[in-house]
């Protein structure tokens, strides 16, 4: 058995790592939780979408080896844009399917029509921005920019993200997934960008919480009764 200055040296270990990392430990007890009880199809909004939405189907369309596109076609996406189809090419640039012609951007009434096709009826609009820039702990970060910001009358905060030089609709957030993004920070420890599951702080704080484990394992076993008979005994025996 190890001799009482040993074992108060793990006693303060333990206690003392146990206080610096209990924070975080009930941050991810509490995030844990939120995750293991939440349905993920919810936080992903789907009760909110048109999830029985078909894409349009359009006749006479033109050819794309006929439209005249710098450097050619290695990427091509059918949109339907106000009933009008539009071919999103090389992930940069929008043309006319009908006839060709490039479009820079869609309008707001556009994008108040492809919001209308994948959101559920009956969804009140209550006002549209665009945002042209975002930063690392926004909810629409990381997607194509500038955007249209749908936002609708509910309970929830409900917005809808249509970008603006592709037409295409982003995503839905609400109430819910910003509390999903909001524990994710704290379970991944990335209060940069919320989104890195490798951070130094988070591998860090892992290694401490496997001492600190480790160290209370240590200390029940050196302040057990019954282990220190066990260690009595067998010096009596010898």
């Amino acid at each position: 058995m190890v001799n009482r200055h040993t074992a108060l040296k793990i006693r303060k270990t333990h206690r003392y790592l146990g206080l610096f990392l209990g924070i975080q430990f009930l941050f991810w007890t509490i995030s844990g939780l939120y995750f293991s009880w939440t349905n993920i199809d919810e936080i992903h909004g789907d009760q909110f979408k048109n999830l029985d939405y078909q894409p349009k189907a359009f006749n006479s369309l033109i050819s794309p080896s006929e439209m005249d596109v710098p450097d050619g076609i290695k990427t091509i996406e059918l949109r339907d844009i106000d009933n009008a189809p539009y071919y999103w090419i090389n992930k940069e640039q929008l043309y006319n399917a009908l006839d060709g012609m490039p479009k820079s951007s869609i309008t707001q009434d556009e994008a108040l029509y492809i919001a209308k096709n994948h959101m559920k009826s009956g969804l009140e609009v209550e006002s549209v921005e665009q945002i042209t820039e975002t930063g690392k702990h926004h909810e629409y970060r990381e997607k194509l920019l500038p955007a249209y910001v749908i936002s609708y009358k509910t309970d929830e905060a409900l917005k809808a993200y249509v970008s603006v030089s592709d037409g295409k609709f982003q995503t839905v957030r609400h109430r819910s997934w910003r509390w999903f993004d909001f524990l994710w920070m704290t379970h991944t420890m990335d209060y940069e960008g919320r989104d890195n599951f490798n951070t130094l702080v988070l591998r860090a704080f892992s290694l401490l919480g496997l001492i600190t484990v480790l160290s209370g394992f240590l200390l029940w076993f050196t302040s057990s009764p019954s282990i220190r008979k066990i260690f009595k005994n067998r010096k009596s025996k010898v």
